[in-house]
C-alpha cells in the first residue's frame, strides 16, 4: 500500500514553512505520510498529484486575493474548503457572527461604495481614547495601526491610513483599542477537526501611538489554561460558524483547523477574529499541540 501524500501549502516569503510549522513534516512522516512543501503560486507544482493539501501561512495572498482563490478552487483536495476560506478572508464575516448573537468587538465599517471624504472618515473615528484602523482583507498584522483620538497628528495619520485602505479597494475597520489586551492579553483557542487542542495568551502587539503608525511587534504567545467561560465562548463561536458554513455550502463541513481569538470586553469575552487559514497555530507553544495537529492531518489523509 502506497503512502498517502500531504502537501503543506505556503507562500514565497516562507518557502520552508514558518518556524512554528517546521515541526510538522517529521511528525507526519512518522505517521506514514509522504510529505511535501509547496508554494501556492509555483507553476511547477502539479496540484493533481499533490494529494491532500493543507494551507498554512500564505502572507502574500491578500494583495492577490482574486488570483489566490482562483488557484484554491482548482486544487482537487484542499483544506479548509476554498469557499469557506474566501468567506473567512473578508472580516465582514464578523457582522454575520454578530447577527447570530455573538459578542464581537464594536466596529465602525468604512465601505468603498460610501465614497467617503477625509472629513467624513474623520467624523467616524471615536471622540476619545485609543482606536485601531485595519483593512477588512489583510494577512496578519501588516496593515493594523493604533491611534489616539485626541492627538491631532495621530488622528491625521489614522485618516491617511483609512484612505489608503479604501483607495486599495477594501473596506476599513475602526475599532476601539481595548486596554484589557495589555492587562490580560488576547486569548486564542485552537481546534483541530472540531476538537479543542490548546490555547495561548498573546502579549499586546501594538505600541502606544505617538502620532505615526505604531510599530508592530512579533506576536509573543504563552501557554494558557483554558477557563470554563472561554471554553463555552469557543463552542458558541463554533456553533455559529458551522451555521454559516451550512448556509454557504448547503451542508456542514469539518474544519481541519480553526483559531478563535477573543479578549475580555467591558462585560464579557468578545470575539476579535476567527481564522480558518493563513494563521499561526502556535504548535510549539504546547508540547502536545504539534502532535495533535499531525494526528488530525493523518486522520484526514487516511480517511
Amino acid at each position: 500500500m502506497s503512502k498517502p501524500r500531504v502537501t503543506l501549502v505556503t507562500g514565497r516569503e516562507l518557502p520552508e514553512l514558518s518556524e512554528d510549522d517546521q515541526v510538522l513534516p517529521p511528525l507526519l512522516e512518522e505517521r506514514g505520510i509522504d510529505v511535501q512543501i509547496a508554494i501556492w503560486d509555483d507553476p511547477d507544482v502539479n496540484w493533481d498529484e499533490a494529494g491532500l493539501c493543507i494551507i498554512r501561512t500564505v502572507p502574500d495572498y491578500a494583495p492577490r486575493r482574486k488570483e489566490f482563490f482562483e488557484w484554491a478552487r482548482n486544487v482537487p483536495k484542499l483544506l479548509n474548503n476554498p469557499t469557506i476560506l474566501e468567506w473567512n478572508s473578508d472580516k465582514h464575516y464578523l457582522q454575520e457572527l454578530a447577527g447570530r448573537g455573538l459578542p464581537t468587538i464594536e466596529t465602525t465599517w468604512l465601505e468603498v461604495n460610501q465614497d467617503l471624504s477625509k472629513h467624513q472618515v474623520h467624523t467616524r473615528f471615536p471622540a476619545g481614547g485609543d482606536f485601531v484602523v485595519k483593512p477588512a482583507v489583510s494577512s496578519g498584522q501588516h496593515s493594523t495601526g493604533r491611534y489616539t483620538a485626541r492627538e491631532a497628528y495621530s488622528r491625521m495619520a489614522a485618516i491617511q491610513h483609512a484612505m489608503e485602505i479604501l483607495d486599495n479597494g477594501h473596506a476599513a475597520m475602526v475599532q476601539r483599542y481595548l486596554v484589557s489586551m495589555e492587562e490580560r492579553g488576547e486569548i486564542s483557542l485552537i481546534f483541530f477537526n472540531g476538537l479543542l487542542s490548546h490555547a495561548v495568551e498573546k502579549d499586546t502587539i501594538l505600541d502606544s501611538p505617538n502620532g505615526t503608525r505604531p510599530t508592530v511587534h512579533r506576536n509573543r504567545a504563552h501557554p494558557h489554561a483554558i477557563t470554563s467561560g472561554e471554553r463555552t465562548r469557543g463552542e458558541d463561536v463554533r456553533a455559529a460558524l458551522h451555521e454559516s458554513i451550512k448556509q454557504l455550502l448547503g451542508r456542514d463541513e469539518q474544519l481541519i483547523y480553526c483559531r478563535i481569538d477573543m479578549v475580555a470586553g467591558d462585560d464579557e469575552l468578545e470575539i476579535l477574529e476567527v481564522s480558518l487559514f493563513d494563521c499561526n497555530l502556535y504548535l510549539t507553544s504546547d508540547h502536545k499541540a504539534a502532535e495533535a495537529f499531525a494526528d488530525a492531518i493523518a486522520m484526514r489523509a487516511f480517511w
